[in-house]
């Protein structure tokens, strides 16, 4: 009996980048979608306390953005912290992917000011940011621990962005994001923390 074709798994980079290539890409269509049409797609977003849109809108927002300039600005960090969240660890990303997603979009509606709309990824943006963060400190393996030292350094500048500051921004997304990937990172660096074998007796 011969043995039919096996399939080679797709190589980890490629499988990260074709992910994040996709989501980008969807991103740019529907931006454009939403310049060519009479009707704002953004309205579509996160409506705080509205129970009618609640699933929409967790569903919608992160690809719906107010202009090419805001998807831009969270393009870049996107692609980046979400491939090397990807090449860490394949099963652990999509775990913290949702995580982040529910944390950061419920919180957005829970306390964003009445009357308000947010869209945006950034809330993914700064889920990843504390995901990986958190994986320097709660998984303790070497690398994590060096990813989250280079992130510091490139983009530490991110934290002040969980504070209020200017009122078209979102700071609630990006806090509930945050804190999202933190307990993302803290559920699964339990998980894969090494089991103590059993203690050598000592004598006196």
């Amino acid at each position: 009996m011969t043995a039919g074709p096996t399939t080679r798994p797709a190589h980890p980079l490629r499988r990260a980048l074709t992910l994040w290539g996709t989501v980008i890409a969807a991103m740019w269509l529907v931006l454009l979608a939403d310049l060519v049409t009479p009707v704002a797609l953004t309205q579509y977003g996160i409506v705080p306390r509205q129970a009618d849109g609640i699933l929409p809108g967790f569903i919608a927002a992160p690809f719906l953005h107010g202009g090419t300039g805001h998807l831009i600005s969270n393009m870049v960090p996107l692609a980046v912290l979400g491939t090397v969240a990807a090449l860490r660890d394949w099963r652990a990303f999509w775990v913290a992917m949702g995580v982040i997603v529910i944390v950061s979009d419920l919180g957005v509606w829970l306390t964003s000011p009445p009357g308000s709309v947010t869209v945006g990824a950034s809330g993914i943006v700064f889920g990843l940011f504390g995901y990986l963060l958190g994986r320097g400190v709660f998984v303790r393996s070497l690398g994590d621990i060096a990813i989250g030292v280079l992130l510091i350094l490139v983009y530490g500048s991110m934290v002040w962005g969980i504070f209020p500051s200017q009122p078209q921004i979102s700071w609630q997304g990006h806090l509930f994001g945050f804190l999202g990937g933190l307990a993302a990172a803290f559920a699964l660096g339990r998980g894969n923390r090494p089991t103590p074998g059993p203690e050598t007796p000592k004598f006196g």
